[in-house]
């Protein structure tokens, strides 16, 4: 744990989303950069989980840049299809990160798992794992999750990603239906951000 507290962070992620939704957890006197801004594009993700791939990520852009890096690696787990996409989340959606491409995976693999699934609950959640790096020496590795469903259909525009179709557990909208305060109640990236708050 670090003995002054953090005053500037690279956000380490190329995904805008990821981005936005970070900014606005983080505290606001903490200064905070893009990946953009050094030109960085993302090491390769060989780990075998969130915290492992979380970790390669915050050691490299913080290597790269020799800035404190806070990154994130993320992804919705569906228990029917074995917990996949699972850390191969953004993978689903190709090099552009079209996520109505890996929705429409999603889908297809639950449909071939089961015709009857939209009859059906189907078990999920959103898990986050958050690490903090200052260039090899780890800082922080904390994980979060949020418990819900796969929705029959997309359904919203908010959010980014798997959003439109997870309905978080006790709620009847999907993550792409709530406006950002109220997703920020629930999400497994603020449930990280909590555990995560005393290093900050």
């Amino acid at each position: 744990m670090l003995k002054k507290k953090i005053k500037q962070l690279l956000i380490g992620t190329n995904n805008k989303g990821k981005l936005k939704e970070i900014r606005d957890l983080l505290p606001n006197n903490i200064k905070t950069f893009p990946t953009s801004k050094f030109n960085l594009k993302s090491p390769r993700e060989t780990g075998k989980t969130f915290k492992e791939n979380s970790l390669i990520k915050s050691q490299y852009f913080s290597k790269k840049t020799n800035l404190i890096c806070l990154a994130d690696d993320s992804g919705l787990e569906i228990d029917i299809l074995n917990k996949k996409p699972g850390i191969f989340s953004a993978r689903w959606a190709g090099k552009k990160l079209n996520f109505n491409k890996a929705i429409q995976k999603v889908y297809k693999a639950l449909d071939k798992k089961d015709k009857n699934w939209r009859n059906k609950k189907i078990n999920a959640r959103f898990v986050c794992a958050l690490s903090i790096s200052d260039l090899n020496k780890r800082i922080a590795c904390v994980v979060g999750k949020v418990d819900g469903y796969i929705s029959k259909k997309p359904k919203g525009k908010n959010g980014f990603g798997y959003d439109p179709i997870f309905i978080p557990k006790n709620k009847i909208k999907t993550f792409g239906e709530m406006k950002p305060f109220q997703k920020y109640k629930l999400d497994h990236r603020s449930d990280a951000f909590k555990k995560l708050r005393k290093f900050l």
